[in-house]
Parts: C-alpha cells; structure tokens; sequence
C-alpha cells in the first residue's frame, strides 16, 4: 500500500471518479476484519487501513494475455497511487475449465508486471471457491426469502421463455412454488440427487424487465466435475455473475472495475447486494440480519483495449495452441504475458502502454506500434550493444598480411557497451583476415545511392572505377577488390583491401572519407547463434473482424529462423537478457533455449517503427 497521495490532475474518468469517492467521505470509518467475510466479521474488525480496494479477478481457465495487462495496472496501479490495496482473486466457479497450471502461471505473469498482493503484513490472494459456503448459504437465504427458485424447466424452454427486447419473459411453472418446497430442491441438488442440467437456481426479479439479465437469471447449476482446489465437496457451482458481487463485498472491494461487456450486468449486481445487506423477516417471524456490510461495492465499467494484429479471444489462442500453428502459450507470437515476455517486451513497456492508453468509456483499439514505441523507449537506455550478422557472406581482406606483417596477426578493437552509459564499460572483439558482413551490404550491381561495399566496375569511358569503399564499423576502411561466385551463381565471398592508417580512434583515420559503414564479426572470434525473426502472426490489423476465423489471415512469413554470427562480447550472457544488435533492432537471450554453448536470441522489435512489416 502506498502512502503517496492521488495525482494532481486526473487523467482518466476512473480517476475522477475514485477522487469524487474520496472527497465525498464514501468509504470513511469502514471497517475491516483483516481478512474476507460477511457483515460480522468485518464490523468486529478496526477501521480499514485501505483508502480504497480493488482487485484484479482473472478466471483460471487459460493465460493471461495483452488485454489482462490493461486490467492488471489499472486495478493495482490505482489502489497504489491512492493509497489502497488490490487484492489478486482467481475467480473459479467453472471447474469444467480451470487448472492450477493457469492459477500458477497468472500468478507469475502479474508479479513479472511489477505487482504483489501484499500490504500491511497480510497476502490479499484469494479464490472464488474460498467463499462456496457463503454463497450457497446466501443463496438459501434468497430462497427462505422467496427471492430465489429452482427451475427444473429444460434449457432449452428456459431460453424459449425468456423473451427477446420485443418481448416480455414468460414465468415458468415452476416460479410461485413455495419456499420451502424450493429450499428442499435446492439442497437436493448440494447432495447429488440430479443429473447435470436438471434444475438450476434462478433469482427471482421480473420476467418483463427491459434488461433480459434480470429475467431471473440463473444463479447455481449442477455440475459434477472435480474442482482443482475443492475437489468433489462441491456438485453445484455458482454462476459468475451471482459470485462475483459477493466475492467482491466479502474482501471489502471499494471499486470494482469491469470491462464494459458487464455494463448490462450490473442491475443484477447492485440488486443481489442489496438484498444481501439488508436485514429482513420470514414468514416464520424470525428476523435475520444483513449478511453483508455496508457501504457495498460499486461497479465501473471501462473500454477494453485491443491491439492490432492480435485476438484475445482464450478460446482462439488455446485453438492456436492445440492445432500445433503455435508452439505453446509462450510462443513469442503469442498476445499472451508468457509471450511478450519471452519474446523480450519488458514490463515497464507494457506498464508505459497501459498508462498511455488511460481508461475510457468505450473500447478503443491500439496500433501494435504504440507497444513498439513503450519498449524501445525502455530498452534505448538499457540494453548493451552487440554487432551481429544475420546473413553472413565472407569478406576476406587480402591484404591483411602486407599490412600488419603478419597473416596471423588478430587486431585489437573495441567498442562501448552503452554509448550513454560509460559506467558499463566496453566491449572487446578482435579483427582478422577474414569476417563476416550482411549479404545485403555487398552489391554486384548496386542501384542509385548505395554507398556500401561494390566492385571495381567498368566506365562509359573504358575506364575502371575503384571498388566501393565503407568503414567497417570500429575498425578500419575496406576497399572491394572482387568477389567469387557460387556455383549456383550468387556470391560465395567477396575480397576488399584494408586502407592503412585508417582504424576508427587512431590519429589520421578520418583522412579517408566514405558514406558508408556496415557491421561485421570477426571469423576467429565469432559465436554461432540462432535468431528467431518474429513478425506479426496475422496479416490483418483485426484478425478476427467480422465474425472472421483469424486462422484465414495467419501469416505465412510470421517466424523465420537464421543462423548468424555474433560478437564474441556476448559469450556469457544469460536468457532473458536485452541486447541492440547494431543497425538490425532489439533481441532477447531466449528463456527456454538459451544456454551456455548454445546462444539463441528473439527478435523483440527493430529500431524503427515496425508498422509496415
């Protein structure tokens, strides 16, 4: 929890309406038992610590991806600037769905962002399936009350009877029968006694409501599915939106903040706490006092954010996943957090993005190239150089002997690890008689404006222009002299001559002027590595519009693996490390394939914005 105070001027509309809360003294003297609980509990408690309480409430049921950021930092990132608490819930009423292969991941993925759960001494961690008691003991309050009903109507007449927004719902049979005739039923399906689908619990409100979620809508259904945290204890599981307004006024959330697609639920919500909190008499005459406290939570909705060229979709990504189109969840092609980080996008570039975009009342969809900019904003100052060369093509120096006196002699060069951080140090490398260059900065018949490594080539006047000259980048200025051929007709290497007294630092090297530089590595030094190119995984900026199935634009040209040679500078770096390879763009060690001996780097993004690739 921080003890900073709300930010000058808000930004958003969240914001504005967090501060209105605050100024109004809403939430003031409420209490807190030190944990989640009903009316009771939290009344015996002190006076919350927490100006405020939020929570980020993920369903485990896959991994957490680019639009769970947006959520994640807005949820943590304002209950820290005011003064709060956000609490970390796993909303796992659908056991059908959820694995603890999920629960762990999202927990990793939401610390790797830069948030805990942690304040005040106590773990705010918690789980929907926490709470499965006082749910069901809620929901035999709603039926006691004639609140609440089991329907053992068929789905299929159960949405038959529901109406459309031309016409009204029409009560099922089952509606008027008597309370304890209902609690009966209802504690028939808590004991196993019927099939799944048989009967479901529905809140009573009104069949005719213009708003179709408060047709009665369902609240508890027969599942008998093991669930990963309760195992069998439990046949009947709580529908979301019964579990989620109590899970909610249980942990003594404040502001619970959805995306907008719960908008039309939130009648519902106000109206199931509501008749959770307030006190009332059976039939019987015996009173009963409100299960929950008051002030109750109050639900916002925002827009969602959606980046382009991605699908949030859990159910398409796991289809991505399951057909083999993508290795894994953390495929670095993947919109998932285990993606983006494996593909070398950082926490704070992905922080940067989600306070850039702000919060609005309408979803709002980004171009990829916002996150682009985040991150190489963030690595610019960050990560160490490095020369690479990704198409190699060799160049031999002819007359390295001649110059130096030796064919053996190896040239000292260096070059600094950061050329803002000095306090990084520099970086080592030798050059030899031989290195390796970019294919692409050797050209047989160059067009108009290339200044990079060309033949001697004959004149109009019969004259024979002197090859192309360029610097080869913290060493000397190399003439082309020729090249050979491959035996399939393109270039197999090509030769140049060192130009003496030219080395990048020494007295007199910028004597010799030329338009051009290009990156090597040293043949004696170098170190072999596999680069993974990674572009969009689809063609369109929104995959799936229209209904469309994404797999019908997946990019062919998506991943493209290259064998390349690297600096020897980089012998000992560990996975997850961020490296500028000059000239080509930031690249990541990878974390699952990097290791000693065998150097394999993700490209993360170039240098420049990437929005045409």
């Amino acid at each position: 929890m921080s003890e900073a105070g709300p930010p000058a001027k808000p930004t958003h509309f969240l914001r504005a309406l967090i501060e209105q809360d605050l100024a109004a003294g809403t939430w003031d003297g409420r209490r807190f038992g030190g944990s989640p609980g009903d009316a009771a509990h939290h009344a015996a408690g002190p006076v919350d610590p927490a100006r405020i309480r939020t929570r980020f409430p993920p369903e485990p049921n896959g991994y957490l991806h680019i639009g769970h950021a947006k959520s994640i930092c807005l949820n943590f990132g304002l209950a820290r600037d005011y003064g709060g608490i956000c609490h970390l819930r796993f909303d796992d009423t659908n056991p059908e769905k959820e694995e603890q292969e999920y629960v762990d991941a999202i927990v990793e993925m939401v610390r790797w962002l830069g948030f805990d759960w942690e304040a005040g001494g106590s773990s705010h961690l918690y789980h929907a399936s926490d709470y499965f008691d006082f749910m069901y003991l809620a929901a035999e309050r709603l039926v006691e009350r004639g609140l609440a009903y089991v329907d053992e109507q068929t789905p299929e007449q159960m949405r038959a009877s529901r109406g459309d927004f031309a016409t009204p719902g029409t009560a099922s049979p089952f509606r008027d029968r008597a309370p304890a005739d209902n609690l009966a039923r209802l504690r028939e399906m808590r004991d196993g006694r019927h099939a799944d689908g048989a009967m479901v619990l529905r809140a009573k409100i009104d069949m005719a409501s213009p708003n179709l979620n408060l047709r009665d809508p369902a609240i508890y259904r027969i599942k008998h599915a093991r669930h990963h945290a309760t195992g069998d204890r439990w046949c009947i599981y709580p529908m979301y939106t019964y579990a989620h307004p109590i899970e909610d006024a249980l942990e003594g959330i404040t502001h619970s903040l959805c995306t907008l697609e719960f908008e039309d639920q939130r009648p519902f919500y106000d109206w199931l706490l509501e008749r959770l909190a307030e006190p009332a008499t059976l039939p019987d005459g015996r009173e009963l006092a409100p299960m929950l406290r008051r002030p109750l939570p109050r639900q916002i909705e925002f827009g969602r954010l959606n980046l382009t060229y991605v699908i949030t979709s859990k159910r398409r990504l796991k289809a991505l996943v399951d057909d083999g189109i993508v290795s894994g969840w953390d495929d670095p092609r993947m919109p998932t957090l285990a993606g983006l980080r494996r593909r070398g996008y950082t926490p704070a570039a992905i922080r940067q993005m989600a306070d850039d975009t702000g919060a609005s009342k309408t979803n709002i969809w980004v171009d990829h190239a916002v996150l682009e900019g985040a991150l190489r904003a963030d690595l610019e100052g960050k990560a160490r150089r490095a020369m690479a060369v990704l198409d190699p093509l060799p160049l031999v120096l002819t007359n390295w002997a001649e110059v130096f006196g030796s064919a053996t002699h190896l040239e000292p060069c260096s070059a600094p690890a950061h050329p803002q951080r000095p306090e990084l140090g520099a970086r080592r490398f030798h050059l030899g008689p031989e290195v390796w260059i970019e294919r692409e900065d050797f050209a047989v018949d160059p067009p108009k404006g290339y200044h990079r490594l060309v033949p001697p080539r004959m004149q109009p006047d019969g004259t024979t222009a002197p090859g192309g000259r360029v610097r080869l980048k913290y060493g000397y200025v190399a003439e082309c002299t020729g090249f050979d051929r491959a035996d399939d007709g393109g270039v197999a290497r090509v030769h140049a001559r060192i130009v003496p007294d030219t080395k990048s630092g020494t007295p007199g090297a910028d004597a010799v002027k030329v338009k051009g530089t290009i990156g090597w590595v040293a043949a004696c030094d170098a170190m072999p590595a596999t680069v993974h190119l990674y572009e969009h995984l689809f063609t369109e900026p929104q995959p799936d519009a229209g209904g469309r199935d994404p797999r019908e634009v997946l990019n062919p040209a998506s991943l493209r693996s290259v064998q390349a040679w690297v600096e020897p500078s980089l012998a000992g770096i560990e996975a997850e490390t961020h490296v500028q390879f000059e000239r080509h763009g930031y690249f990541v060690a990878d974390r699952r394939e990097h290791a000693p001996g065998h150097a394999v780097f993700n490209r993360t993004t170039t240098l420049k914005d990437g929005r045409g690739r």
